[in-house]
């Protein structure tokens, strides 16, 4: 607030002038009502400066006037004629503050006036003598005030040229900025659709086994489908355009999406990833799931990107609030780390730590700005902290609504026994793995309210067998494979013993031990406690099947015919009778002519788009008294994309490239509700 700087300097200098003038009027016994009314004058400007009031307009032209009448007061006095062109001046320079040209233009009256009514006073009265050096000083001091405030004037047009010439450099710069903003917009909804494509068909490819390439392919095609939804992302954050999107969501399913983001992650270094989730936490909550899962992506490419050895460590809790939870994620590495000045640069917009053309890290440098515009959206902060070569926590907490309080893991009450965890101290090369793996195991006891006992070595193991009521024992594969005879011969007795193990790993054929699919997390070891087992064999946890929708007869329509091939083949793949249209019109015409269960509808098409089709097919089924399902299957995937097709009178929202679990939740979803 600049102007309320220069309001603030002006009223001191003019109630430190005020004081002058005050002393100056008892001093010289000049009137004696005037100090009083000074002193009112310099009270009551504060008095509107504190309170604002009236408008700054006002004030400011108050401001001059009482500075006039000061000046006057001073002025008319024998005693002035001098002292007046000084004070003038102080006065032109000071207002000059203001930039209103004719605010000089008045203060040069009056000192016109003021220096009339002198030399007449001098002449009548005779109290100052013609002679040549008074004359000399009274046009010298004439010379300067008019020197004086031609300067204010130039200084005013100056500044004034200047902030017009800044406004137009800012709009030019934020009309550039809209442009690039602008393009990149269009340009990830442009690729959308080929990207759809590049993905639809490898599938193909890889389903008619053609070729190893086509995993090249899908592989390649789904990093540019992440990297386009980065810079949509970015920039609906620094446009301040997100829209949320809130529903319910189960909080082991959100643990469930980070578990299934690592393992497509590009983690060649073989970082252990070890995830804490309290208990506590609400079983069902209510917000945007499709922003915590990408902010929770985002923070883990990040931390892989910049993390050679050790791991991650991610912890989520929640705190109790009138209005539900905060929900508490955070995201510990034990990588580069960052310096105070870089965690403070994040938040402004594009940052990479590593610029160079021969960085290791990849990615655009978008992910940490998303987390930030996607958090302060949902009403949350971010805090990063980190020191170089230390490693980095990024904590973040979220407001959420409560849709069920019950605990999102629980412990059956028929749980008797105790467990051992069996770990040894001195495998990872990383003390604070070792750390990140004993919090957890630590936390989750404490969360389920069941004792944890470490043991270190077989021997360990062994005697505090003799002591307690061991059914569970939790190791890793390496001390699995220190001792594999030992512990088959455990699990025969009819002890649970649990291997955290990488994928492929395989214990002897004739083991019970149950396998634990890396990353270790809190759920599958519930699992394993409750006595979930779902037969004699090493027990499989993720071990989901594909839906199927026999017998439903689809209609896609897409002017793009390469997607009605690719949304052809994905979707036979769930067993479902596919027609196609190449536009709207004849996506009526079909209908009216077929017998479809769902309709799946672009958005954009030359002609008739997307929404005036999906009207005149319901319009259609309502005549043939049908039921339909009307999906959007779009590229328009902007935030808040989802409510805006709900509410034109989709069923349902789907956007390119199609995502598969998304695909079978919305069909589920929509099915379901019929």
């Amino acid at each position: 607030m600049e102007y309320r700087r220069v309001e603030n300097f002006i009223i001191t200098i003019i109630s430190i002038s005020g004081i002058g003038l005050i002393c100056e009027s008892i001093l010289l016994n000049w009137e004696f009502w005037v100090p009083p009314l000074v002193a009112i004058g310099t009270v009551t400007l504060w008095y509107m400066n504190i309170m604002t009031k009236p408008d700054f307009g006002i004030r400011r032209i108050l401001y001059l006037g009482y500075a006039m009448l000061a000046v006057f007061y001073h002025g008319v006095h024998e005693t002035s004629i001098f002292d007046v062109s000084i004070v003038m001046i102080l006065v032109m320079v000071i207002y000059t503050l203001f930039q209103r040209i004719f605010m000089m233009n008045l203060l040069l009256a009056e000192y016109v006036i003021i220096m009339v009514i002198q030399l007449n006073l001098a002449y009548i009265t005779g109290s100052t003598e013609f002679d040549r050096l008074n004359i000399s000083r009274i046009l010298l001091h004439i010379i300067i005030v008019i020197m004086v405030y031609s300067y204010c004037i130039r200084t005013i047009n100056e500044y004034a040229a200047m902030s017009e010439s800044g406004i137009l450099k800012d709009e030019l710069l934020e009309k550039n900025d809209s442009d690039l903003e602008d393009f990149l917009s269009n340009i990830s909804h442009e690729l959308r659709t080929p990207v759809n494509v590049v993905n639809g068909m490898s599938d193909l490819l890889i389903k008619r086994n053609i070729g190893s390439e086509a995993y090249a392919i899908k592989d390649a095609g789904i990093r540019l489908a992440y990297q386009i939804e980065n810079i949509q992302d970015y920039m609906e954050c620094k446009r301040n355009k997100l829209a949320l999107e809130e529903e319910d969501y189960m909080s082991i399913s959100l643990v469930n999406d980070v578990v299934t983001s690592y393992n497509f992650l590009d983690n060649s270094d073989d970082l252990e990833l070890v995830i804490d989730i309290s208990p506590s936490v609400p079983s069902v909550m209510r917000g945007d799931i499709k922003k915590l899962r990408k902010i929770f992506r985002h923070l883990l490419e990040n931390a892989v990107k910049f993390t050679k050895n050790g791991g991650l460590y991610v912890r989520m809790y929640s705190e109790n609030k009138e209005y539900g939870v905060n929900l508490c994620i955070e995201m510990t590495d034990t990588g580069i780390g960052m310096d105070q000045k870089t965690i403070e640069s994040i938040a402004g917009g594009i940052f990479q730590a590593n610029k160079k053309s021969n960085r290791s890290a990849g990615g655009i440098g978008l992910g940490l700005f998303v987390v930030y515009g996607f958090v302060h959206k949902m009403g949350g902060f971010v805090k990063i902290e980190s020191e170089k070569k230390s490693g980095t926590t990024v904590r973040i907490t979220i407001p959420q609504k409560v849709a069920d309080d019950s605990p999102c893991l629980a412990l059956s009450k028929k749980f008797e026994g105790d467990i051992l965890f069996h770990v040894r101290s001195d495998k990872y090369k990383v003390p604070r793995v070792r750390e990140f793996y004993r919090s957890m195991a630590s936390n989750l006891a404490d969360g389920i309210h069941v004792p944890l006992y470490s043991a270190e070595t077989i021997e360990d193991i062994e005697r505090l067998k003799e002591k307690l009521n061991v059914t569970h024992i939790f190791m890793g594969q390496e001390e699995y494979e220190d001792n594999p005879e030992y512990f088959d011969r455990l699990s025969e007795t009819g002890m649970a013993v649990a291997v955290s193990a990488y994928a492929g790993f395989e214990p002897n054929p004739s083991s019970r031990v149950l396998i634990l699919p890396k990353p270790l997390y809190a759920y599958p070891v519930i699992k394993i406690l409750n006595g979930d087992r779902l037969t004699d064999d090493p027990l499989v946890l993720d071990n989901s099947e594909r839906p199927v929708f026999t017998g439903i007869k689809a209609l896609v329509v897409d002017d793009e015919p390469v997607n009605l091939v690719v949304a052809t083949g994905m979707f036979s793949d769930y067993e479902m009778s596919v027609d196609t249209a190449g536009s709207g019109s004849e996506a009526i015409e079909k209908y009216r002519n077929g017998d479809y269960d769902i309709v799946f509808m672009d958005h954009m098409m030359p002609g008739m788009d997307g929404v005036e089709a999906m009207k005149r097919i319901r319009a259609a089924a309502a005549e043939m008294k049908k039921d339909i399902i009307v999906i959007a299957l779009t590229a328009n995937a902007v935030s808040g994309a989802r409510e805006m097709f709900m509410k034109e009178g989709f069923d349902g929202f789907i956007a390119k490239p199609v995502d598969r679990p998304e695909f079978e939740r919305v069909m589920q979803q929509v099915f379901s509700d019929r």
